[in-house]
């Protein structure tokens, strides 16, 4: 089965899996969708997440993370930038989605990264989605 939007459909995984409080969720291993789950990971979004090796493309496994009483962690994901419509920003113009409480993930030419990370190194790029 081709994938159009490997990133959506991550997204949409890690979102379902939340909602219904599983522990962990596979999705299609890339280079673009290993950087968003380290820009997760060091928000503070998910536990943890790894490779797996198969004999194809390979998996990412994401460890999704619940507060003390069991609520999300993640309460919404957001695709901004589609295949269809690709949303691109400046240094200074990066979202700070609801004021800073959530974080807009950025593809630059230094990589994937946080738009605090992204400001702070002056760098702007294709905004791929906002986690709240």
């Amino acid at each position: 089965m081709s994938l159009s939007d490997p990133i959506a459909d991550m997204l949409t995984r890690i979102r379902n899996a939340a909602r219904v409080r599983r522990k962990h969720v596979n999705v299609r291993a890339s280079k673009v969708c290993a950087g968003i789950c380290e820009v997760l990971k060091g928000e503070g979004y998910i536990e943890d997440w790894k490779r797996i090796d198969d004999d194809k493309q390979g998996l990412i496994r994401v460890y999704l993370r619940y507060g003390p009483g069991g609520e999300q962690v993640v309460s919404d994901i957001q695709r901004v930038s589609r295949p269809g419509r690709r949303v691109y920003s400046g240094a200074a113009d990066i979202p700070r989605p609801l004021d800073g409480l959530g974080v807009a993930i950025v593809s630059t030419s230094q990589g994937v990264m946080s738009d605090r990370q992204a400001r702070k190194a002056n760098v702007g790029g294709e905004v791929l989605c906002t986690v709240y």
